[in-house]
């Protein structure tokens, strides 16, 4: 299991520095302009396809309150555009865009979080060039390349334990769907 776990952070950093293409999961990544993609998406690839083998979303991070922007403290990290998370505070999730956060659910539920209080080790990773000055866990940057979500059929009636702050593409609706702890929330 070591040799599994060396050769895993082995593998995505050589990658990390060939600014590769990632897939999760799967073999390869669904067209030459994505950054990263995951096992899961639709069966035929086609349009209308909406059958998916995937129940599982990604995780955005959980924290104590959004960030105030802007930054009055120099342990207080600068959002970026695009920055998403769920703010234990309010439990919702939420977007950074031009110097906003914007709600993204109404008010969820985050009892069912597990709080890590360990502290932060690192400055995260980054996919898709060298260097970045946004700040993250998983920062993804390219001015050519996106994320695919993970594609998952009706993800509110589907996924048996959903955890806050999952995000996927709900293929049926056509949407993002974030959860909240206690309800789905879909984005066209």
């Amino acid at each position: 299991m070591t040799n599994y776990i060396i050769n895993s952070v082995f593998f995505c950093l050589l990658a990390i520095g060939l600014n590769a293409q990632i897939a999760i999961g799967k073999p390869s990544v669904n067209g030459a302009n994505t950054l990263l993609d995951f096992a899961g998406n639709t069966v035929t690839n086609a349009p209308t396809d909406q059958e998916t083998t995937n129940h599982k979303g990604i995780v955005i991070p959980a924290v104590e309150s959004s960030p105030v922007f802007p930054v009055v403290s120099p342990t207080t990290i600068n959002p970026n555009n695009g920055t998403f998370l769920f703010d234990r505070s309010t439990n919702k999730i939420r977007m950074f865009e031009n110097g906003v956060w914007k709600d993204m659910t109404d008010e969820g539920s985050g009892s069912s979080l597990i709080v890590n209080n360990s502290p932060e080790v690192g400055n995260g990773v980054i996919l898709g060039a060298a260097t970045t000055t946004a700040q993250g866990v998983l920062v993804l940057e390219s001015n050519n390349k996106a994320i695919i979500l993970p594609h998952i059929k009706n993800p509110h009636l589907t996924v048996r334990s959903p955890y806050p702050g999952m995000m996927c593409y709900d293929t049926v609706s056509n949407s993002l769907a974030i959860f909240d702890g206690l309800e789905w929330s879909f984005w066209k």
